[in-house]
């Protein structure tokens, strides 16, 4: 399996607009998720990148994003860094992943799609929460006379 180089000239400067460096501990999964959504948006593409153990958050991010039909895969690349290890102060080599995700052809038509669900969801849970209120606290003095003439 070919190996690409991690730095491809000439494209640093706009790599670096939609990059997202991932760690797998100082961010939800879902942060990272939604930020290569709006990286998407802006871009049309985005690129994930971790060391070590956040590769596999790199991985489950991709795979969300491809399995809910918003990316495709463009390109993939592996690597090690040398990496200078603070407790013991000398250099260790640490694995890299960098995926090129873009925008599937379906990717504005979902993110819509939710974008409207979102928003019928907001409505309906904002009506709920209004009918509750109403019913704990009782009929308003106009449904009181409303009642009072319809008897």
């Amino acid at each position: 399996m070919a190996v690409e180089a991690a730095h491809m000239a000439g494209g640093d400067a706009l790599a670096q607009k939609n990059r997202i460096q991932v760690s797998n501990t100082k961010k939800p999964i879902f942060f990272y998720i939604n930020l290569a959504k709006r990286y998407m948006q802006q871009h049309d593409e985005v690129q994930l990148s971790a060391l070590g153990l956040a590769i596999t958050t790199v991985v489950t991010i991709a795979e969300i994003l491809k399995n809910n039909g918003l990316a495709t895969e463009k390109k993939v690349l592996i690597s090690s860094v040398g990496v200078k290890d603070e407790n013991k102060g000398r250099m260790i080599q640490k694995a890299k992943i960098e995926i090129v995700l873009v925008k599937s052809e379906n990717f504005d038509m979902l993110m819509a799609a939710h974008s409207n669900k979102a928003s019928t969801e907001t409505a309906a849970a904002a009506a709920a929460d209004y009918k509750q209120e109403q019913e704990q606290t009782g009929p308003t003095d106009d449904e009181k006379i409303a009642q009072a003439v319809a008897s």
